[in-house]
């Protein structure tokens, strides 16, 4: 944001700052050496089935544009006691950036969490995360995932500018804190503790999170608000204490500025001194000194602090000394959002079941590429709806517990309810105590342009040292180039700021001297991912959602029971589709040949097992393809073996509760190995159980050209190779073929999902066009489009049609 000063030349005794103070001087420190990112993480849906696929697009922010600080955004999935389950890797371009999930029947029936950050917010408080609860089912779990509906609230009063003052009319915000669905309507009087049959104010909530009324404390009275909702529950909450002298700050905020006043109480120089500190995202943009007595002064902040622009504005008023003394945030503009709509070419959309439905968005350069979302709209009341709108101007600065914050940016929005809400905040990013006496955070992580990996050369398991190694690279069967490195006086090389999205095969072999024997035989890299994840310390937060036995009060909502159909849909038409394949007896008996020369082809004597458990990943299991990591394809697949995950998010196996050797084409190698390498790269997986000359081991064995053993040159350098695993591409949204005939068998389509496209991007000035087919519903199709221009003006759109 551009930084503006406002410059008054004498307006009810404020004059301009000039002079750099310990505050000024603060706040750069701050603004130009610890800027903050944010994320909002848009999710296809709220409720998911295990078979189902997890699509969501990031979105980075730094403040209110989108950020160029990281390029790479860790998004994690975990279950409600804090086990990470899965993890992806998402490379961002200005800010943006997105993925999948695919949620394997090994899940459990849970609650889980979605979390997603990039490695510099590490360096700041965790609760400034993207964290959401997503409920998972499944119908083969023992227990089933309930919707706590009668949860417990709490409310708090909040003053205007945190002080409460005797004389000074105030603001008070009243609001309300629940770990689930507040209630639907609530309403409240204040007393005078000594005449508690007396209402003095009487007010009602403006929505499920704040209310407000006015009151002007008289000394030596104890004020109490009772909070009473709908089912009558009731809560007394005690206001602060009545103060004899101090100022408060009163600010009403329309669209051509920010009213404020100041008006202070029993102060030996009224206001001379005070000076007022106007901050947006970290960043000064407005500065004023008061240099008269007067006990009240008032003024108007013109909207150019924001570049006319929607933002969270924070005043904060010092007396002489530098100390706070008042604060409050306001929004600027609440009644004008600064958001562009799509200009729509053509929308045809049918009500019929199963019908065909587009539409075209005009091509405008300035907005190359949309998000685009459409789904049936299952919202109910007990919705807590939060948008990219919501994330940007309140939840990505602002953690605490606000229910469905998507409403005060919506058409309809309450303005005062809002301004209620930024009463009872305060902005945490930032400590103004601990920033004048120049505490600024640690740095720990540093963004890096890309990805990074660390490699161990060794011969013969033994490091070697200031050698020269030739690497090769290949990606996707296209040859990315070669390059040389060094090892350093330990034996690492180093790959810095490479990008990368499928699996990257590095060959390698040694520079040799002439005269001297080859040493590429007994040749090995072991490369270890730099850019790693951080783990989460916090305690992830709370739901209403809790685990029940069968049968207790474990109905489903009609939103997941259409997913539960929906499932069942998809082995409808798998089963279909498999019938118009080859007789099952013959391809039985193909796959069985196959499956045992595949394996006498790459297992040793050594690993030989009467016993053992063998995936052929050439000849079967093309479903493995879908997974981005073995050990996760594996989950349930054979008996006794179970997975658990390390503080770096690898699989470690376990085979009957002991933990089981990992080999790699016979090789001994870590976790950390085996989960970076792209499971389109493995030919078989072969499970030992306490058997062979092994005993408990997982062994995965690499695909070999045509599969056939590799035929040696001796008259050439023999070159080794290894697989990285680069950033994560999603899973492709795949349009069901309606008009098939496995499809006719599905006598209810349930989907939920209609169309995805987190990169939707017209071509050669044509409109991008959207197309996606009705479920057996037809109604109530939820459309939400996301775009952004080269000067991050925002784009979006939602809408039930």
């Amino acid at each position: 944001m551009k930084k503006i000063f406002i410059f008054f030349i004498y307006v009810v005794g404020i004059l301009t700052f000039k002079a750099q103070g310990r505050i000024d001087k603060a706040i750069q420190n701050l603004e130009q050496n610890y800027t903050q990112e944010k994320v909002y993480v848009l999710l296809d849906k709220d409720n998911y089935v295990v078979g189902d696929n997890i699509y969501f697009k990031s979105f980075v922010f730094d403040g209110y544009r989108r950020s160029t600080i990281s390029n790479t955004l860790f998004v994690e999935l975990y279950d409600h006691n804090k086990n990470l389950v899965d993890k992806r890797t998402i490379a961002l371009k200005n800010g943006e950036g997105d993925g999948s999930f695919v949620l394997t029947e090994a899940l459990k029936e849970d609650i889980y969490f979605f979390r997603a950050y990039t490695a510099w917010m590490a360096n700041f408080p965790e609760e400034f995360n993207f964290i959401k609860p997503v409920p998972i089912y499944n119908p083969k779990s023992e227990q089933k995932l309930v919707l706590d509906k009668n949860i417990k609230w709490t409310a708090n009063a909040f003053p205007e500018s945190g002080t409460f003052i005797e004389n000074i009319n105030t603001k008070i915000a009243v609001r309300l804190f629940s770990q689930g669905i507040p209630p639907a309507s609530w309403s409240g009087y204040i007393i005078d503790a000594e005449k508690p049959a007396e209402k003095l104010v009487s007010f009602k909530g403006f929505d499920q999170n704040v209310s407000a009324f006015n009151l002007t404390p008289k000394a030596g009275k104890t004020y109490k608000v009772i909070v009473e909702d709908n089912k009558g529950t009731k809560q007394t909450i005690a206001l602060p204490a009545v103060s004899n002298s101090g100022v408060n700050l009163q600010i009403a905020s329309d669209n051509d500025g920010i009213n404020y006043a100041l008006k202070s109480n029993n102060l030996a120089e009224g206001l001379k001194g005070h000076s007022i500190v106007g901050i947006i995202n970290n960043q000064m943009v407005y500065r004023a000194n008061i240099k008269n007595t007067s006990a009240e002064i008032s003024s108007k902040i013109p909207t150019k602090i924001s570049d006319d622009k929607n933002a969270v504005l924070q005043l904060v008023i010092f007396n002489d000394k530098e100390e706070v003394v008042a604060k409050r945030l306001c929004f600027v503009k609440p009644k004008n959002l600064i958001i562009e709509q799509p200009t729509f070419v053509s929308m045809s959309l049918n009500n019929d079941p199963r019908s065909f439905n587009s539409f075209e968005l005009e091509p405008d350069t300035d907005y190359p590429s949309y998000t685009v979302l459409v789904k049936e709209n299952t919202k109910t009341e007990s919705t807590n709806d939060n948008n990219i709108l919501s994330a940007l101007w309140l939840t990505g600065d602002f953690p605490s517990s606000i229910f469905s914050p998507a409403r005060y940016f919506s058409k309809n929005a309450n303005t005062d309810a809002l301004d209620a809400l930024l009463i009872s905040e305060s902005w945490k990013r930032f400590d103004w105590d601990s920033l004048l006496a120049g505490k600024t955070p640690e740095i720990k992580y540093k963004p890096e342009s890309n990805l990074s990996f660390k490699g161990k050369v060794t011969n013969n398991g033994r490091a070697i040292p200031n050698k020269s190694v030739n690497l090769l690279f290949n990606a996707g069967g296209t040859d990315k180039g070669i390059s040389q490195a060094i090892t350093d006086d330990n034996g690492f090389i180093y790959l810095n700021n490479i990008y990368f999205d499928e699996p990257l095969t590095v060959s390698y072999y040694l520079n040799q001297e002439k005269n001297k024997a080859s040493e590429s035989d007994n040749v090995n890299i072991y490369f270890q991912p730099l850019t790693n994840n951080i783990i989460y310390k916090s305690n992830l937060p709370p739901t209403n959602y809790r685990l029940v036995d069968p049968g207790q009060n474990s109905q489903v909502g009609s939103d997941v029971a259409k997913a539960l159909q929906n499932k069942k849909n998809q082995q409808i038409l798998k089963t279909a589709n498999e019938e118009t394949l080859i007789e099952e007896v013959k391809v039985t008996a193909k796959k069985v040949d196959l499956k045992e020369k595949l394996d006498k082809e790459l297992s040793s004597g050594r690993f030989s097992s009467m016993n053992a458990t063998i995936f052929d990943l050439v000849n079967e299991n093309q479903d493995a393809q879908a997974s981005l990591n073995i050990m996760q394809w594996l989950q349930g697949r054979a008996a006794g073996l179970t997975f658990t995950m390390d503080n770096s998010g690898n699989y470690v196996p376990s085979i009957r509760g002991s933990q089981a050797k990992l080999f790699l084409d016979e090789m001994p190698v870590d976790a950390s190995m085996i989960n970076s390498l792209p499971v389109s790269n493995i030919a078989m997986v072969k499970i030992l159980k306490n058997d062979g000359l092994v005993g408990d081991a997982v062994a995965i064995y690499t695909k070999r050209g045509n599969m056939l053993a590799d035929q040696k040159d001796d008259k050439k350098e023999q070159t080794n190779k290894t697989i990285l695993r680069g950033y994560d591409k999603a899973t492709e949204f795949e349009q069901p073929d309606i008009t098939s005939d496995a499809y006719r068998k599905v006598e209810k389509d349930t989907r939920e999902l209609l169309y995805w496209n987190p990169n939707l991007t017209p071509e050669s000035g044509l409109p991008a066009r959207a197309i996606f087919f009705n479920n057996d519903e037809a109604k109530n199709r939820e459309i939400t489009i996301i775009s952004f221009d080269k000067d991050d003006k925002l784009l979006y759109y939602n809408e039930v049609k």
